[in-house]
């Protein structure tokens, strides 16, 4: 465990203020939570931390929670914001997770499989700039990676007084990205991490893995398929420009942040091979339309399944700026060839600076994911990376060298964007289970002496184990 030294050293304070006069003794007693504390109190005790409601859940006690963060934690003292994060409480003799999402958090109830797999705890905090976890006024220059990952040290450090077992971090997607930055700047924190589905855009502009990708991923059926639905949707423009503009009239849409319909139109049918094999497998490919012989609805139909076509609508837009912002300037995104829309496509890939409001201003800094691709192909501990085989964010995962220490990348075959350890084959799920309980210090002797008896903790729970549906958008360069 990382934290040794930290918690003898606590360990020697606490036994010589009780070894001090009767006095000193109560005080200490009345300042340290005991069990006895429920632990709502105990969680309310930390300064800048309060409740926006409890639910209640069996088996647990379910917190959504404020907690006051520096706006920029270089410089504290220039004012603060409230951060919303949610707290599943099982017990503090049990290990904790700390997920993000990189987006919104959830206020429901929710549990990440590695918090099942240990039968934990689990901290779940929204993303800086996210609505409501927003600074007002906002200096979107405050909003990086750095200082996403001194949010959660403050939140870890503040919590880690109650919850004193281990603690891996974990997310998806942008959350997978996030616990990696978070664990290159703060490697002490956490005592293991399990990243999902993590992309790793070293280098902004140069993006052939993409198309390497799309040359294979599949069937060549499926990916001809597609392929014409596409390309067919920008053929029959005008007519389903029209339904898109009565669309947006029903509905309230309207097209500032883009330009105008027409580019949202193109961004979105753009989208659409991406989203297919983001969000949809292999066998899913049988419902999609034939693009000669597909009626203007089915082609509309198809488009909005997959793709949707409130996506880059202002509407659409506004909850996922701060993703955009960091896109266009840190995180990068990729961008790919399609030969098959040649003399269709007007935009081509917009870039995220047309998915910002203008009066947010954008640079983008280069060399910032090639620091973070770095240190963890040198410094990597304890870390375990899941990609899907069919997922195309796997086309630049992050990669291993050989100074990591117990870490691991899989792969789940066939999966896509929601790969995860138990979609992994039987060999490399045991594994990947049994160093997450070993991380998690809750690993059974058998586990410890057979990888292959390594099986969760918790026993499922078909409410708690949903996933929040919420569809990220797609990434552009």
């Amino acid at each position: 465990m990382r934290k040794t030294l930290g918690w003898l050293l606590s360990l020697v304070v606490l036994i010589g203020t009780m070894g001090a006069a009767g006095s000193t003794a109560q005080a200490a007693t009345a300042a340290e939570p005991t069990a006895a504390t429920d632990i709502k109190d105990q969680i309310l005790g930390i300064p800048g931390m309060s409740l926006i409601e409890e639910k209640p859940y069996p088996g647990y006690r379910f917190f959504v929670l404020s907690y006051e963060q520096p706006v920029d934690h270089r410089q504290p003292w220039k004012g603060t914001f409230k951060q919303r994060l949610t707290l599943l409480h099982k017990d503090v003799s049990r290990p904790s997770v700390f997920f993000t999402s990189g987006y919104n958090v959830s206020t429901s109830p929710r549990r990440s499989e590695p918090t099942t797999i240990i039968d934990g705890n689990q901290v779940s905090m929204e993303y800086r700039f996210f609505t409501p976890s927003r600074p007002d006024p906002a200096n979107w220059s405050h909003l990086d990676i750095w200082q996403a990952a001194s949010d959660q040290h403050r939140i870890f450090t503040a919590l880690k007084k109650i919850y004193r077992k281990n603690w891996l971090s974990t997310g998806a997607s942008k959350g997978g990205m996030t616990a990696t930055y978070y664990e290159r700047f703060y490697p002490r924190d956490m005592d293991g991490v399990v990243a999902y589905v993590a992309p790793n855009d070293v280098v902004n502009n140069e993006d052939s893995a993409y198309d390497r990708f799309f040359a294979k991923v599949g069937t060549k059926e499926c990916r001809d398929r597609l392929n014409a639905v596409q390309r067919e949707a920008l053929v029959r423009r005008e007519p389903l420009e029209a339904k898109y503009a009565v669309a947006a009239a029903e509905n309230g849409w309207t097209f500032t942040t883009v330009g105008d319909l027409d580019k949202a139109y193109e961004a979105v049918v753009l989208d659409y091979v991406w989203a297919f094999w983001q969000y949809s497998l292999l066998a899913d490919c049988a419902s999609v339309p034939a693009a000669a012989t597909a009626s203007d609805q089915e082609i509309w139909d198809t488009i909005d399944a997959i793709s949707g076509f409130s996506a880059y609508s202002d509407q659409g837009l506004q909850t996922y700026t701060p993703y955009y912002y960091q896109a266009g300037t840190q995180l990068g995104s990729p961008d790919i060839k399609q030969p098959h829309l040649k003399g269709l496509s007007r935009y081509g890939y917009q870039p995220p600076r047309n998915f910002v409001p203008r009066d947010i201003p954008m640079t983008f800094q280069p060399g910032v994911m090639a620091d973070v691709d770095k240190w963890v192909r040198n410094n990597a501990n304890q870390m375990l990376f899941v990609y899907g085989q069919n997922d195309p964010w796997g086309a630049e995962p992050f990669r291993l060298g050989y100074g990591v220490r117990d870490s691991h990348v899989m792969i789940a075959p066939g999966a896509n964007h929601g790969a995860n350890v138990a979609r992994l084959m039987d060999g490399e799920k045991a594994l990947a289970t049994s160093k997450i309980l070993q991380w998690a210090g809750v690993a059974p002797a058998a586990a410890l002496a057979d990888a292959g008896k390594a099986t969760p903790l918790a026993a499922p729970d078909a409410q708690l184990d949903q996933p929040d549906l919420e569809r990220e958008p797609q990434l552009r360069p």
